[in-house]
């Protein structure tokens, strides 16, 4: 597309639409590298409630590894050591962190949002990153079969921002990925998941768990002062659930989490829910010539076991290490985006295999069963029988199917050199 009359323009090395986990971690570590970083934001701040918040300990290894983890830490967040289920009448220890070779041995629950605006804060002490809030891209500049920037809308009006490579960041519902032509593998969903607070009182229940029983899925994340409520129904089935009315949904709540009801009413109407469309899909190839898709623009993932966000920021690390040393060569080509998808298309495969096969093999049959459960799966049986087994699902959950690990050279930051 070419240049827009009256648009502002800055020229940049590299553009990233989308300020999510994907798009602030590799802004934040290519502007660490040295490389000129703008990222566009479509939002004026970072704060969204129900988006992933579990940051696992393979994202709270590259942290360390950043030297930000103790000033991270400091964030107001919950740690969980475990992850349990409670099935029918049993109580399940799923997966035990305590053994994973990673510094912090549990996952943190911590909102979007002061991930999101550490990240930022982390980043303006270097020179070359920069966040433009409140712009929105909505198409992408094209020479030929080159991609040469990015159009966006800004409070001042549109803005063109070019630049030798654009990644986009930009989600599930990614406007880059359409524009690019790029192709789409579905690979389907039984379940959408509605989203819910209610408070937390010191007499609860400590630990976050899913609750499984007689046709019902539920979640509850311990976040200090609330509950972040997941319940999960069939796919497409909101109409259904909502035409029962809120006083019948209260009512499915307290059935499986009865603790709840003196407080459920905190949910007074369909506007206090958000529903999560669950898809899972990919595509095939991640990039053109000039653009790469990361995190959820390249892979939408399934909300089971919450590994979204830290596939994203693995995706960001993979990509500012082999992408950083070609940026100062000013060489940026299409052999290194492929090299970037070759080195992520591994664990995202996996990754999403095993979602689905939960999603089809466990969350579905559960939603069509209403009768209570009596006995537990062999699985769980032996989970429960020998400690050891759950060190398994740990690893996996806790550090994924192919960790990353920083690479990336630090340039002196703006500070220190202020300093001198």
């Amino acid at each position: 597309m070419p240049t827009v009359p009256g648009s502002d323009q800055v020229s940049t090395q590299c553009c990233i639409a989308g300020g999510g986990p994907a798009g602030m971690m590799a802004g934040f570590l290519l502007a660490r590298a040295g490389v000129d970083v703008v990222v566009l934001e479509k939002h004026g701040d970072f704060l969204r409630d129900f988006r992933g918040d579990t940051i696992h300990p393979s994202t709270l290894e590259l942290m360390h590894e950043l030297g930000l983890l103790d000033s991270f830490l400091k964030r107001p967040h919950q740690q969980l050591h475990q992850i349990g289920a409670q099935v029918g009448e049993f109580g399940v220890i799923l997966g035990d962190f305590s053994h994973l070779p990673t510094v912090c041995k549990f996952v943190a629950l911590m909102p979007q949002w002061d991930f999101l605006n550490f990240l930022d804060e982390a980043g303006r002490q270097f020179e070359g990153f920069h966040v433009r809030m409140e712009t929105e891209a909505t198409d992408l500049i094209e020479d030929g079969d080159q991609i040469r920037g990015i159009l966006a809308s800004a409070p001042g009006g549109r803005l063109e921002v070019r630049a030798d490579l654009v990644i986009a960041a930009d989600g599930r519902h990614s406007v880059l990925r359409e524009k690019a032509g790029l192709e789409v593998e579905v690979l389907g969903a039984p379940i959408d998941v509605l989203w819910m607070r209610v408070s937390r009182k010191s007499g609860d229940p400590k630990q976050t768990l899913g609750r499984i029983d007689m046709g019902t899925f539920f979640v509850t994340l311990n976040r200090g002062d609330y509950w972040q409520c997941a319940y999960v129904i069939p796919k497409g089935g909101l109409d259904e659930v909502r035409s029962e009315g809120i006083e019948h949904f209260r009512g499915l709540i307290v059935k499986i989490a009865p603790f709840l009801a003196d407080r459920v009413h905190e949910i007074q109407d369909w506007n206090d829910i958000k529903l999560l469309s669950v898809a899972v899909d990919r595509l095939r190839r991640w990039y053109r010539a000039g653009l790469l898709c990361i995190g959820d623009a390249a892979h939408a993932m399934s909300p089971v076991a919450g590994v979204g966000v830290n596939l994203a920021i693995q995706d960001a690390v993979a990509a500012a290490n082999i992408l950083a040393p070609a940026f100062r060569k000013g060489n940026i080509g299409a052999d290194l985006l492929q090299e970037v998808q070759g080195r992520r298309m591994f664990p995202t495969r996996a990754t999403q295999r095993l979602q689905i096969l939960i999603q089809n093999r466990v969350l579905a049959p559960t939603l069509k069963s209403s009768t209570p459960i009596r006995s537990l799966p062999l699985v769980l049986k032996a989970l429960n029988s020998w400690p050891v087994l759950r060190r398994i699902p740990a690893r996996i959950l806790g550090m994924g199917f192919r960790p990353e690990h920083v690479k990336t050279p630090v340039i002196e930051p703006r500070a220190a050199r202020t300093t001198a």
